[in-house]
């Protein structure tokens, strides 16, 4: 399996920004912020919230909402506000937010195509 990064910009409150690598997780539901990149912009933890990992235990991370830029623009996004260790990660609901699926064969970030109701119906 191919390993997808991009590049992003995260801003914080106080516009106060930080540029980093984001591994693309279609797995992980919340995009994750290291530890150095949250606190250089000054986020706030404004909540809790019980993650289940890949090997299927739980952790209690921090959260948070932060303006992220990718190359196809920028958007407001919940994310998971990272320990020491922890990867920077580019979840489905900020890939949702942008309008972005990942191609899981190519490894490549695309559009998401949305159907209009009633499109495909043959009379």
């Amino acid at each position: 399996m191919g390993i997808t990064y991009v590049d992003a910009t995260a801003t914080g409150p106080t516009g106060k920004q930080e540029t980093l690598e984001l591994l693309v997780d279609s797995g992980a539901m919340y995009s994750l912020l290291p530890e150095r990149v949250w606190k250089a912009i000054e986020l706030e933890p404004t909540r809790d919230h019980v993650l289940r990992l890949a090997d299927g235990s739980r952790v209690v991370r921090r959260m948070s909402r932060c303006w992220l830029r990718l190359e196809e623009g920028e958007d407001y996004t919940p994310v998971v506000l990272g320990e020491p260790g922890d990867q920077a990660l580019l979840g489905v609901i900020t890939l949702e937010n942008f309008g972005l699926v990942l191609n899981p064969f190519t490894r490549t970030l695309h559009p998401m195509r949305v159907l209009m109701p009633g499109l495909l119906d043959t009379q």
